[in-house]
């Protein structure tokens, strides 16, 4: 009993001398509280609140409280991280950047490899776009909310802010200038813009968003091999059937020659199909592969119209398919012998099977696929160089003899006339 007594005491004392030694310590200073919402607003509040160079630093507190990350319970030094340890006031007048990647990790990677982020660090561009200047700064919303800078309606007017402005066109040396209006004019802008329809295509559905890349890029989603990848996310059925076509699968072996949609539909400022200007123009596109079928397509009545203006004759897609080309010798294409016919009645109701022996290319100087029309081409040559070098041969003597004559009548008239001068 005594023992535990004892052995009580020395704890009593142990313990006795760890309180004193821990009151006569030195006491670690607190860390310094971070600054609330309220103590950055109570300067940045006022509407004008500036710099020394003049420029605002004003925040509205309400748009802030109604912003994404006001709603959402974020103080201000969340992001502006250089200030939660800061115990003096006013601050320095150059912060660190806010880092937006602290939250979206993900986007800012998608960011860093995007031509913005590029611009900025090899050019030293500081005028391309940085997280701010497409999703505001204090006043962020959600995508959804119509008010939203990157609202689905409102994408076109902010990318337009850097791509609709001459002055950042020319220090960015950006390739397309003002691609907004071309927008804006293009079937896909009149539908979401004038007819209001959320499903219409805007910037990012075709670039993309944080991770935009130039078209030269394998991995930019307007890349010309890509491209039919992009716009198939719209036009699903039509995307089917251009992969199936002769176009499609040689685009998919990588091949660099064969057309992809914006070289018949262009990029911007795509227009209905329906038009009688786009159908005219794409006989051309068509002509740029196919130069050769172009020329003898111009020989025949239906090239000659349309070369007049006019659009309502076949042109090229009528009876090729657009999207579903096929070679003529596979049972898909719309000009085989199996559906030719069907094909001419699309126009030619009455159209039989020896209509549609008609050949739209027929080629006098090839061998091999018109050989009766090459023949009697040959025939023609041959027999109008025969024609006029018979007549022509005839008329050089007929104008050799002429001459001769004439100049002995000259001859004779003047002896007569010195004979007659003589016998005076």
């Amino acid at each position: 009993m005594m023992r535990v007594l004892l052995h009580g005491c020395h704890l009593l004392l142990a313990l006795g001398v760890t309180v004193s030694l821990a009151a006569v310590a030195p006491q670690k200073p607190a860390a310094p509280k971070p600054p609330a919402n309220d103590d950055c607003l109570a300067c940045h509040g006022d509407a004008g609140a500036v710099r020394a160079d003049g420029r605002s630093v004003a925040v509205t507190p309400e748009r802030f409280a109604a912003s994404i990350h006001g709603m959402g319970g974020l103080a201000c030094v969340d992001c502006h991280t250089d200030l939660a340890a800061l115990a003096e006031y006013p601050h320095a007048e150059k912060l660190a950047p806010a880092q937006c990647g602290a939250c979206h990790d993900a986007a800012v990677a998608g960011y860093d490899t995007g031509v913005h982020a590029q611009a900025r660090r090899a050019g030293g561009n500081m005028a391309a776009a940085t997280c701010a200047d497409c999703h505001g700064s204090h006043d962020i919303m959600p995508s959804a909310d119509p008010a939203s800078r990157t609202h689905h309606a409102r994408l076109i007017d902010t990318c337009g802010r850097c791509h609709g402005n001459a002055d950042i066109i020319a220090r960015g040396k950006i390739e397309i200038g003002n691609v907004v209006d071309l927008f804006k004019d293009s079937i896909h802008g009149k539908a979401l813009i004038k007819s209001g329809l959320s499903v219409a295509p805007t910037c990012t559905d075709c670039h993309g968003s944080h991770d935009i890349r130039r078209k030269s890029d394998p991995a930019s989603k307007v890349f010309r091999n890509t491209i039919p990848g992009t716009c198939s996310g719209c036009h699903e059925g039509i995307g089917r059937e251009y992969w199936e076509s002769v176009h499609g699968t040689q685009v998919a072996k990588g091949s660099p020659l064969a057309p992809v949609c914006t070289n018949c539909h262009t990029a911007h400022e795509i227009r209905r199909s329906d038009v009688e200007g786009w159908k005219l123009e794409v006989i051309k596109e068509c002509g740029t592969c196919h130069e050769h079928s172009l020329e003898t397509y111009r020989d025949t009545f239906h090239g000659q119209v349309t070369a007049l203006g006019y659009a309502r004759v076949a042109s090229c897609a009528d009876c090729h398919g657009a999207h579903n080309v096929f070679p003529k010798a596979d049972p898909r294409s719309t000009v085989s012998d199996a559906n030719r016919v069907a094909t001419c009645q699309q126009c030619h109701a009455r159209a039989t099977a020896s209509f549609a022996q008609f050949d739209p290319h027929a080629d006098p100087g090839n061998r091999e696929r018109n050989p009766v029309l090459y023949f009697t081409a040959q025939f023609m040559h041959m027999l109008l160089l025969g024609v006029f070098s018979f007549f022509g041969l005839l008329t050089a003597l007929w104008l050799g003899r002429s001459l001769q004559l004439k100049a002995a009548g000259q001859w004779r008239r003047s002896r007569d006339d010195d004979s007659t001068e003589d016998g005076e």
